[in-house]
């Protein structure tokens, strides 16, 4: 609660929240990780829309979902101040998460809110193309993508991979992008501490927070310039795809 408690006082009127931040996510066995879980209607995600109040503000935030069938989903939830407004369950489980959790089983939502068009992805999803495109051609201005990113090998002075990933994802669909990362450590596993907000054409506006660490980043987004899609006078982002040519899921012919 204290960090959208903290971004709306700060002015913020669209919150992200890392992955799984209602619980953690190294577990230990499917049974810590079923103790940690709650449904939609949960404590936590009400607890979010008592914040959100406050201010007239939207909250995207991952948690442990118990769903109404008995299992269990790595989901984030739009909430606003008067609830609930949409709940996305991550469809690529990334290593050990498809040892307690089931993959969701449908696309990545463009919610309508009053703050902008909101798409939702979750981490390991930014690594398929095909999700962001999808969220760009269902009209999001942004892109909200609750994250932990496992930290890994980088040459001195360079950015993370998964830094350089939401800034190409920003431009190559000309949305708004702002992941939140999570930072330090989790019973050994290091987390990248990658949060950053991208404008339309991929360029970071804010983040990630110093030494890749805690921190709070805030940048003011004209979500509605996202709705243009030209790259110029000739070109067009959707305008000029040529999906009858790509074969997807198709061998390449040999020329």
């Amino acid at each position: 609660v204290r960090p959208v408690r903290e971004a709306v006082a700060a002015g913020a009127r669209l919150v992200v929240l890392p992955e799984l931040c209602t619980s953690g996510y190294v577990f230990e066995s499917s049974e810590e990780a079923r103790s940690c879980a709650e449904p939609a209607d949960g404590p936590s995600l009400q607890s979010w829309s008592e914040e959100a109040a406050r201010a007239d503000a939207v909250v995207v935030g991952g948690f442990s979902e118990l769903g109404t069938d008995g299992r269990l989903y790595n989901s984030a939830a739009v909430v606003d101040g008067a609830g609930v407004v949409g709940v996305y369950r991550k469809i690529h489980l990334w290593d050990r998460e498809q040892l307690f959790f089931e993959p969701g089983r449908e696309c990545a939502p463009v919610v309508e809110t009053r703050v902008g068009r909101v798409g939702v992805a979750v981490c390991y999803d930014l690594n398929f193309p095909e999700v962001a495109r999808s969220l760009a051609l269902a009209e999001a201005d942004i892109v909200t993508v609750p994250t932990n990113w496992p930290r890994s090998p980088r040459p001195d002075g360079e950015r993370p991979m998964e830094v350089a990933l939401a800034m190409a994802t920003a431009h190559l669909n000309h949305v708004f992008l702002a992941a939140c990362d999570r930072h330090g450590e989790e019973r050994g596993t290091q987390w990248t501490g990658g949060s950053v907000i991208c404008d339309e054409w991929g360029w970071i506006l804010a983040g990630p927070p110093p030494n890749y660490g805690p921190g709070l980043i805030l940048a003011e987004c004209d979500l509605e310039r996202a709705r243009e899609k030209a790259w110029n006078e000739r070109n067009h982002v959707v305008r000029d795809r040529r999906p009858d040519l790509y074969r997807l899921g198709e061998p390449a012919p040999i020329a």
